[in-house]
């Protein structure tokens, strides 16, 4: 292909031979030759073309999908994605030195303070890349909170969340081992924790709501179980507007993922770790809080109050080495629930909570299926079990423009034939419909 007088130029300036030099870091075998577009083409015409060619995506908003499993499909508000989008907020710098801007700690510290209400913890950090890496910090904190060499982990966990936790703890020496659910609730065993619960554990993590979608409703008795040892809870923020948060029921830590406030999904990031605990074991805290404060005039402030990260004090001293933080998503998510405000947060979570009965139940009166799978409350998903191979019904959901669950069969065996359900204030009824038909056509 003939380059352009001007391509030339930017090659030899970048004392390149060719374009093919540029990309070559770029895997031969996963590039293409670029767009087919014809030559001439105006603004309006080439938008037209590109339209045509992404028209094959199918997208949330084009089919409705009920595949939620850590990523979930929620309005957000146009004024937003304005906020979050402003000049002095995007920026190819990452913001973690001290010379950021106070507009920037500003956002940080409201988006602290948001978390914190909502989880009733003492401290929230600002911030960590997404709910796994949370768990897997969470998992070398309470190492430093309690000692010992092995972590408890609800088996009711996303398995690719615990793969994370595992390469966290793989260098600190911890092994983690499997508390089971119960078979009917879906909610802890606690007759399993109580036969693991021994001098050499650092802590337990349990979530509220759990991966397969029960609310846990025996944390005081988790608590009085686990003694001085950590108790780490997982969180939908989404679901706290309506439970009662773990700070009120003894949680040393506090996790979760925040993309529900403010951030679209796309093809799975970026994401936001929520990471809360008690302020007696904030030294033992990764990431950094932003503080308030007052400045030399004795003027209203905000400052990196603390930040014990090898970049600024000794490595061995170092509680984690993460190095920067999704400080944007952090003030898109502060953003979010500022506009929302807390009874509109209360008012869409308790939508989920009404789709996901009302789709429970549909899906029940469906012959061959169950929901949701499990006695116990949940808030916008939940298990749906059947006589049919899950991934026949996946397919042919599919083929009849509905994206259903995650089929469970691989990561819980022991869930043969089981699909996550997810829904949430996005899906209409004729959502719901539209899945329901798809459902009742797979026999």
């Amino acid at each position: 292909m003939a380059l352009s007088e001007c391509s030339l130029e930017m090659l030899q300036y970048l004392k390149l031979k060719s374009v093919d030099e540029l990309f070559k870091d770029i895997p031969r075998e996963v590039r293409i030759d670029g767009l087919r577009l014809p030559d001439g083409l105006s603004e309006l015409e080439l938008r037209r073309e590109l339209e045509t060619m992404m028209a094959v995506n199918k997208t949330a908003s084009s089919q409705p999908t009920f595949l939620g499993a850590g990523v979930y499909h929620h309005f957000i508000p146009a004024a937003v994605r304005t906020i979050a989008s402003r000049g002095e907020f995007i920026t190819s710098y990452t913001p973690y030195q001290p010379e950021i801007s106070q507009g920037m700690l500003q956002s940080l510290f409201e988006y602290q303070s948001f978390m914190a209400e909502l989880t009733a913890m003492d401290v929230v950090n600002s911030s960590m890349y997404d709910a796994s890496t949370a768990l897997g910090e969470a998992v070398l904190m309470s190492h430093r909170i309690s000692g010992g060499d092995t972590f408890l982990m609800s088996r009711a966990v996303s398995p690719e969340k615990k793969d994370v936790a595992r390469t966290y703890a793989r260098g600190a020496d911890i092994k983690i081992v499997d508390v089971m659910y119960d078979p009917h609730t879906g909610q802890v065993d606690l007759a399993d924790l109580k036969s693991k619960v021994k001098n050499n554990i650092t802590g337990f993590y349990f979530e509220t709501p759990n991966f397969l979608g029960p609310i846990e409703t025996q944390a005081h008795e988790i608590r009085g179980m686990l003694g001085d040892k950590t108790m780490v809870v997982g969180v939908n923020p989404m679901s706290l507007t309506l439970l009662r948060p773990p700070g009120d029921v003894g949680a040393d830590i506090v996790i979760g993922d925040a993309q529900a406030f403010g951030t679209p999904m796309n093809l799975g990031g970026p994401m936001i770790g929520i990471f809360g605990c008690k302020s007696e074991h904030v030294r033992k805290m990764p990431g950094r809080i932003i503080g308030l404060t007052n400045d030399i005039d004795g003027k209203r402030a905000y400052c990196m109050t603390l930040q014990t990260r090898e970049q600024h004090i000794r490595r061995s001293k170092a509680t984690s080495n993460i190095c920067t933080n999704e400080a944007l998503v952090a003030l898109t998510a502060a953003a979010y629930l500022s506009i929302v405000g807390k009874s509109g947060l209360r008012e869409i979570a308790a939508k989920n909570v009404e789709n996901m009965h009302s789709l429970a139940t549909r899906i029940n009166s469906v012959k061959g299926f169950k929901a949701p799978h499990f006695r116990s409350a949940h808030f916008n998903e939940f298990v749906v079990s059947s006589d049919l191979n899950s991934d026949r019904v996946h397919k042919e959901l599919l083929a009849k423009g509905v994206h259903g669950g995650l089929v469970l069969d691989r990561f819980f065996p022991e869930l043969k034939h089981s699909a996550l359900y997810a829904t949430t204030e996005m899906h209409t009824k004729a959502d719901h419909d539209q899945l329901i038909a798809g459902l009742e056509a797979v026999r």
